[in-house]
């Protein structure tokens, strides 16, 4: 079985393939759960989604067209090609995609945690490094709609006004007005004439002085 991994960026514009495969690709993950005591039941435990896998591994980048590299089928890149690429991932603070491939595949994506290199003494120019990744979920800030404050109004204050029993009739008068000007309300004018007994035709000819009774 071919074994590889690769790391890729933007979408997989930008592609490395780690040219000599690291002894132990090591992956961390663990559950997430929170322990609580409740009372007449104990310490319980609730499980919540997992935390983030982490994954480490540590090889070299090769100075040399190693024949190992021809098993790996990687294109020979000079080692600061690798660290260069790498550190400019990095640099973006965006996330890039670890692809392993082998008895247990994994293609998720990650951001890169830590890169440590270091150039190997009388090696040639190889390049020794460790690197740390973190698995990354995708997220969108979620749009909150904030109901606007709602000032509550107080309620109209009551017409505290005693309306009296009776009303004489002035010079000028009519039952619209009256209506008005004792009950706050010139729509309640028929209620003046139904009360009184005033018919129509009587409605332009009240006398000065008439007493009318008003409805409570």
């Amino acid at each position: 079985m071919e074994y590889s991994i690769q790391l890729s960026f933007n979408n997989g514009d930008e592609k490395l393939k780690i040219p000599i495969l690291p002894e132990i690709l090591e992956i961390k993950g663990s559950g997430n759960g929170k322990t609580y005591t409740v009372v007449g039941l104990g310490e319980i435990n609730v499980i919540t989604a997992r935390s983030l896998k982490g994954i480490s591994f540590s090889s070299f980048f090769p100075a040399v067209n190693y024949p190992i590299l021809q098993e790996t089928k990687a294109v020979f890149l000079m080692p600061a090609k690798y660290v260069q690429t790498i550190e400019r991932w990095m640099a973006t603070k965006r996330p890039i995609r670890f692809v392993f491939s082998g008895h247990y595949d994994i293609n998720i994506p990650v951001s890169i945690e830590s890169f440590e290199w270091s150039e190997i003494a009388g090696s040639g120019g190889d390049i020794e490094y460790k690197i740390e990744l973190k698995e990354y979920r995708f997220y969108a800030a979620q749009t909150v709609t904030i109901n606007k404050k709602t000032v509550s109004k107080k309620p109209a204050r009551p017409n505290e006004k005693q309306v009296p029993k009776t009303y004489k009739l002035v010079a000028g008068d009519s039952l619209y007005k009256v209506a008005q000007k004792i009950l706050g309300d010139a729509s309640r004018w028929p209620e003046i004439q139904k009360l009184n007994g005033i018919k129509d035709a009587q409605l332009k000819s009240l006398q000065i002085g008439m007493v009318i009774k008003l409805p409570s």
